[in-house]
């Protein structure tokens, strides 16, 4: 009898050291399981996205890949390969093919061949939009920009999308061919380059679109009715553009500086910083120049500043106060 217990209480032992033995060796491998990230995945139907949870594995010790890149190639990895057991579809079609990705600064370029192209509108919008929500998790990605067959992706109306925020996207993308019409009130310069005039202008946009992105990019298109100039240069790129706490951060290319309209110095920020304030309710704006805001604008206004709304320079405001002048006498 004593025997027999000897036995199991020596068996017992054996099996603790075993388990505490295999739960060491996990928290040194590749197994360990660490941050859970979301795997936009598409509903059975392919009309919207449907997130996963998934536990990302750590990196094992002794591997020299970057953690940031470990991250955005397992990732990439899930979002084309769907488990077995989900009713789900894989964002990116099979026929589909990822080259390579770089990231710059905060800006997370991925290339994919002409195949990318192809897709319908509704599924490109789908896979931008799984893409984007998914990779910007990784922390030091804050944007997202397509590209294809070495070309970024175009828009319907052959102009760049550019870099994508989480926020270009709505919570929950449930039909991507939903289209509204908003009126936008944008402000150009008038024929003396001194003051803005305001346009309202009739946009059809798809609602995925942030409305801060839309007046930027009419404004870049520039005015639509005689009288106005324009007050950003055509070739001007808008890198990324975000909201936080009712302050519109916008990140333009270089070409944002090469403006040689014959405007005043303050007419282009005043132009983003009215028309930003009039359509939405933004109080502030922040503006760098490829991520930078230690910059100098026609050599006189830094960008290293918030920029509040100011009426001063609006023409309707000088009108107004005319009007009111003239009553007073």
């Amino acid at each position: 009898m004593k025997l027999k217990l000897l036995r199991r209480g020596l068996l017992f032992l054996m099996c603790f050291l075993c388990l505490t033995g295999c739960g060491k060796g996990e928290g040194k491998g590749a197994e360990t399981i660490g941050d859970v990230y979301k795997i936009y995945y598409l509903n059975s139907a392919m009309t919207k996205l449907e997130p996963q949870d998934y536990h990302m594995a750590q990196k094992p010790e002794g591997d020299l890949e970057d953690a940031t890149d470990w991250r955005i190639r397992n990732l990439m990895e899930q979002l084309r390969t769907v488990p077995k057991d989900l009713d789900r579809q894989a964002a990116v079609p099979d026929k589909v093919g990822f080259e390579r990705y770089k990231l710059e600064d905060t800006v997370l370029y991925l290339y994919f061949d002409n195949n990318y192209a192809m897709m319908n509108g509704t599924r490109e919008i789908l896979c931008r939009a799984s893409l984007v929500r998914t990779l910007t998790q990784v922390k030091g990605v804050d944007y997202v920009a397509v590209y294809t067959a070495e070309q970024p992706l175009m828009d319907s109306s052959g102009s760049p999308v550019g870099p994508m925020a989480n926020s270009d996207f709505i919570d929950n993308i449930s039909n991507v061919n939903s289209y509204e019409k908003t009126e936008l009130p944008l402000y150009f310069s008038d024929d003396t380059g001194e003051k803005l005039v305001k346009e309202t202008r009739e946009v059809v946009h798809n609602v995925n679109t942030s409305l801060e992105k839309l007046v930027i990019e009419q404004l870049i298109a520039g005015p639509g009715r005689p009288g106005m100039n324009p007050t950003l240069p055509k070739d001007t790129k808008l890198l990324n553009v975000s909201v936080n706490e009712n302050i519109c951060y916008i990140n333009f290319d270089s070409a944002f500086l090469n403006n040689n309209l014959e405007v005043k110095e303050y007419i282009p920020i005043y132009s983003i910083v009215n028309s930003l304030a009039a359509a939405s309710s933004i109080n502030k704006v922040q503006i760098t120049v490829n991520g930078s805001q230690e910059v100098m604008f026609r050599d006189s206004i830094s960008l290293n500043q918030l920029f509040e709304r100011n009426l001063d320079y609006n023409a309707e405001n000088e009108e107004v106060s005319s009007d009111i002048g003239g009553t007073e006498q």
